[in-house]
């Protein structure tokens, strides 16, 4: 059985190393969004913890949403599309040698 490799995007990568993930070429992009995922939701329960604490006003509530989702956005992809986009970098890779 011959185990894929996947090939993270440099614009990719760098979003994901701000977050301390550090996917390698095995690493399916199924697993690299599942851990994005934890830590926006670690972060959103966070933020909605500070709004009932009081410490962030329910007008600027929505704003610190968007600001996160922005932080965020490859969330906004899902699981086949990342896993086109390492795929296309990798074939791109072997293509060149």
């Amino acid at each position: 059985m011959t185990q894929e490799t996947w090939s993270y995007p440099p614009e990719l990568m760098d979003v994901l190393l701000a977050f301390g993930l550090r996917p390698v070429g095995t690493t399916p992009p199924s697993i690299v969004r599942a851990a994005l995922n934890d830590l926006y939701r670690f972060e959103i329960r966070r933020l909605r913890q500070r709004l009932l604490d009081g410490h962030v006003e329910k007008a600027r509530y929505s704003d610190e949403v968007v600001v996160l989702r922005k932080k965020y956005w490859p969330l906004s992809l899902q699981v086949q599309q990342w896993e086109r986009i390492c795929r296309q970098a990798s074939s791109q890779i072997t293509n060149r040698q």
